[in-house]
């Protein structure tokens, strides 16, 4: 089975505040084949330091529910657990497992020919952010 880059994103809301863009967002990913959702999971901290944990399903959200392709439980509730601890307080994140399809092709040729990753790493955005601005600045 060909399989892209895998990758866990979680995104925190501290005090719980949620607007409605990102969901559509998501959903424009999957529905173009850029991504596939694996796992898609909810940890919040309450104000006593209770960590909750809860997958997509169980919250109702039938649209997003929906992105979920053949659920997998890969991420553990020790995993769950950890990221929960992270949060302060009053807090929610979105735990995503997501499978970069775009890139199935690119990462077959690389295992095909041998290839070895040897650095993969997201450069923080507000990295690129100062390089833009220093290289604007000439």
């Amino acid at each position: 089975m060909s399989l892209g880059p895998i990758e866990l994103l979680v995104i925190k809301f501290p005090g719980n505040q949620f607007r409605g863009e990102i969901a559509p967002a998501l959903l424009e990913l999957v529905d173009s084949g850029t991504i596939r959702v694996v796992e898609l999971m909810v940890v919040s901290r309450d104000a006593d330091g209770t960590i909750l944990m809860a997958d997509i399903s169980d919250l109702g959200d039938g649209q997003l529910n929906a992105i979920v392709s053949d659920p997998t439980e890969f991420l553990s509730d020790e995993d769950l657990e950890i990221i929960g601890a992270s949060l302060e307080p009053n807090s929610t994140a979105g735990v995503m497992l997501f499978e970069n399809t775009w890139a199935t092709r690119f990462a077959d040729a690389v295992r095909g020919a041998n290839g070895q990753v040897v650095i993969n790493e997201r450069v923080p955005r507000q990295v690129i952010e100062e390089l833009v601005a220093a290289y604007a600045a000439g």
